[in-house]
């Protein structure tokens, strides 16, 4: 007779929804806790979301120099506390007993589901899901995909490429950046993947 481990020990799938969200900068504390840069000027989902799911970092195209041991990084944190410091966020986990397992998180990547994210306010997108949207202006003329986001700090811009940018083109010569905000953007249609704006095609 066999008894099934309870669901706090097993590992939950990566989800299809998972969206990367910040990295391990480095230990924090001395009791197993980890500082995180987080992806976005209001990491509220790392806040809400209990679950950390983790990739290792991105590998770079080339490398020189001795090969470095592989580090096995938990597939999930389970997190117990979180909160702001500073630009970033600093958290403990149930996977991170010390600051040893603490300090082999560093570079990590952490994704957390769309689903878990916290609901956006009325007239509040989280970037996520522009990224892929059509962009119109008034007159229905097509002005290209968001293709991502700038932060200015006083407001973002939408990075749209153009649809008739030719291949291999600059930045320059292939997107507009468009302002958003509320004198630019007209409506923001989620369902229909379309964002309306008033700008020109010689803008």
């Amino acid at each position: 007779m066999t008894l099934a481990a309870p669901d706090d020990d097993i590992a939950p799938a990566f989800p299809d929804d998972a969206v990367e969200v910040g990295r391990v900068l480095g230990a924090w504390g001395i009791k197993g806790g980890i500082r995180v840069q987080p992806f976005s000027k209001s990491p509220d989902a790392l806040f809400t979301s209990r679950r950390w799911f983790i990739r290792p970092p991105e590998a770079p195209a080339t490398s020189v120099g001795p090969k470095t041991t592989a580090v096995n990084y938990p597939p999930v944190l389970r997190i117990t506390h979180s909160k702001a410091q500073g630009d970033a966020v600093v958290a403990t986990a149930q996977e991170l007993p010390d600051r040893n397992a603490a300090e082999a998180m560093k570079g990590a990547r952490i994704f957390i589901a769309r689903s878990s994210f916290p609901t956006a306010g009325d007239g509040e997108f989280y970037w996520i899901d522009l990224i892929g949207l059509a962009v119109v202006n008034r007159q229905g003329e097509p002005l290209g995909e968001v293709i991502g986001l700038i932060d200015t700090g006083a407001h973002s811009v939408l990075r749209v490429h153009r649809p008739d940018a030719p291949e291999g083109a600059s930045p320059e010569a292939s997107e507009r950046l468009i302002p958003f905000v509320a004198a630019f953007i007209d409506d923001v249609n989620l369902a229909e993947r379309r964002i309306t704006v008033d700008w020109g095609l010689d803008y």
